[in-house]
């Protein structure tokens, strides 16, 4: 997901942009270096919270952190999610939410390395990408990842 920012900046420019699940913040500070209006970066754990202040600081770019973005107001015009359908229940809530979102006016960018639980329906896929991954962490040297634009529920 960072990669399609920086190579994509018209996508976050001038926007209020939300990484959900953000990590360390690697496509925050993608999304702020690329001209994001507003950043924020939402995780739920937080040494991930931490790690997301300590890199902004480092890199010099202004981001927000956020705890929880499922229970704050929703104002972002623009959500980059990248890596969360791993697990069945939190792909199911973190994908409706997303869809509420996608439901209300927000776009929404979904990047997935082909787990289990990414949604069968309702994504387009915009661009593709082969990424290095640790044996540590997965069963592969090379995932291959696709960046998605969410569509609006149907109903």
């Amino acid at each position: 997901m960072a990669r399609f920012v920086l190579d994509h900046p018209r996508v976050v420019a001038g926007r209020r942009v939300l990484d959900l699940g953000c990590g360390g913040g690697l496509v925050a500070l993608a999304a702020a270096r690329a001209g994001a209006g507003r950043v924020t970066g939402a995780d739920i754990d937080p040494f991930a919270r931490l790690a997301l202040d300590l890199n902004a600081e480092a890199n010099r770019l202004s981001v927000v952190g956020l705890d929880d973005a499922l229970g704050a107001s929703s104002d972002w015009d623009l959500i980059l999610a990248a890596d969360i359908c791993y697990e069945r229940p939190t792909a199911e809530r973190l994908t409706a939410w997303l869809g509420a979102r996608v439901a209300q006016g927000a776009r929404v960018l979904l990047a997935d390395p082909g787990r289990a639980y990414l949604p069968k329906t309702g994504l387009k896929a915009l661009a593709a990408y082969d990424v290095p991954t640790d044996l540590d962490l997965e069963d592969r040297t090379v995932r291959h990842t696709t960046v998605y634009e969410m569509a609006a529920p149907e109903g």
